[in-house]
């Protein structure tokens, strides 16, 4: 007779909650993760390179139809142009390229970005939870995922130089493997972090200004390449009829032309940190004896490459360039004094030290990226193009720290008189 007695939980007015099938099933079991993130280095690396292989092929398709050569010529042709975004340099008709398409590089990056970050969110569920985290328990998971994602993604170049590479071509695994681990170390390991949600746990530790601090160089460095973009497109639509001329005097077809349009895209960038350093003063070269600055452009004879008609006429620079040297303080005034309305303070001393702080890290980041794109391109006086990194730095370093610091300024100056 008990058992026709209902439960002590429903004597007392209370049901008992329904059990779904998926309380029922076992917790679920995390993906091994030494497999997930070599996969995942192994789909970075691959995907891209996938895509540059077709492009290779479309592109010796369209020069000639397939009438000389072979479809592997092509295949050899787009492995090299991965190859060139991760620093591995080029040999064309004995004359060494060593100048990085900063554009493959930039795509390469984007796809490390998001594979790693699916692979943070597949090995979340290893190592310790959120509170023990916050609590500053060490945790292995990043460093680790991070470590065989790399290992993994430079296997694959390494590979692919070894395979691309011919008695002509010639590129170099050091280089290769170089860039590689340094391009996982530096986008990989914080995609990961941030997949999993460990960063967000991390900053959380970190002090308010100094997280406010770098909010600022972000939106600096996004500032300051929108303004060079801008000026870069501005310098080649106004002198859009040289660039017409220049493609006519190349004699290409149109499969030619669509091909030199892609890589020129791929130099963009390269193009962009040019025009940053011209705008910072110090400007850049275009071969052996030659510079191009606000002041002065002495260039000569260069090869016929439609993107160069965004350059200046040879001779003195019109009277009001010189005011270019105050485009780039303005443009750290303005970032770091938004960025400071987003995280206010009304003490002086943390304010001046945020603003100046940020503008000398983005100053740090702008002479990398400039030392980054130069490089030999081809024999003869081609053989340095670029601008020089130090000289970017102690410009990029005095402007942007100047300027936030005056940005900064201002802007506590209005808070503390609303306030």
């Amino acid at each position: 007779m008990t058992s026709l007695l209902p439960p002590a939980s429903r004597r007392r007015g209370q049901e008992t909650p329904p059990t779904s099938p998926s309380s029922q099933s076992s917790p679920s079991v995390p993906r091994p993760l030494a497999l997930v993130a070599a996969l995942g280095g192994v789909t970075a690396a691959a995907a891209p390179l996938v895509v540059f292989l077709g492009f290779g092929v479309v592109g010796w398709f369209l020069a000639d139809g397939g009438a000389h050569g072979a479809p592997r010529d092509g295949l050899r042709a787009g492995a090299l142009v991965w190859l060139a975004g991760h620093g591995s340099g080029v040999t064309v008709q004995g004359a060494a390229v060593t100048a990085v398409p900063l554009g493959v590089t930039l795509v390469a990056a984007w796809a490390v970005w998001r594979v790693s970050r699916r692979v943070g969110e597949l090995v979340a569920p290893h190592g310790p939870d959120a509170p023990a985290l916050a609590d500053g328990a060490r945790d292995w998971t990043v460093p680790l995922a991070g470590s065989l994602f790399a290992a993994s993604y430079a296997t694959v170049a390494v590979l692919a130089c070894s395979v691309a590479a011919t008695p002509a071509t010639q590129p170099e695994p050091a280089r290769v493997l170089v860039w590689s681990l340094s391009l996982c170390l530096a986008v990989a390991l914080p995609a990961i972090a941030v997949g999993g949600g460990r960063l967000a746990t991390w900053a959380a530790l970190l002090p308010l200004p100094v997280r406010a601090c770098l909010a600022a160089v972000r939106a600096l460095l996004l500032t300051w390449f929108l303004v060079c973009a801008v000026a870069l497109a501005a310098a080649f639509l106004l002198d859009l009829s040289t660039a017409a001329n220049i493609s006519s005097q190349l004699g290409a077809g149109p499969g030619d032309l669509v091909m030199l349009g892609l890589l020129m895209l791929l130099a963009v960038p390269n193009a962009m940190a040019f025009t940053g350093a011209y705008l910072l003063g110090p400007g850049f070269s275009l071969g052996v004896g030659t510079l191009v600055t606000p002041q002065v452009a002495v260039v000569g004879a260069l090869p016929l490459v439609p993107l160069l008609a965004a350059l200046p006429d040879d001779g003195a620079a019109p009277g009001w360039v010189a005011w270019l040297a105050a485009l780039p303080v303005l443009v750290a005034a303005l970032a770091v004094g938004r960025a400071q309305l987003r995280v206010p303070t009304l003490r002086w001393d943390e304010a001046l030290l945020r603003g100046c702080g940020a503008g000398v890290l983005a100053g740090v980041v702008v002479a990398v990226t400039a030392g980054l794109s130069g490089g030999a391109v081809g024999p003869g006086r081609m053989r340095e193009v670029g601008p020089v990194a130090l000289d970017v730095l102690v410009h990029a370093v005095t402007a942007f720290g100047l300027g936030g610091l005056l940005g900064a300024a201002a802007v506590t100056w209005w808070q503390r008189r609303s306030a």
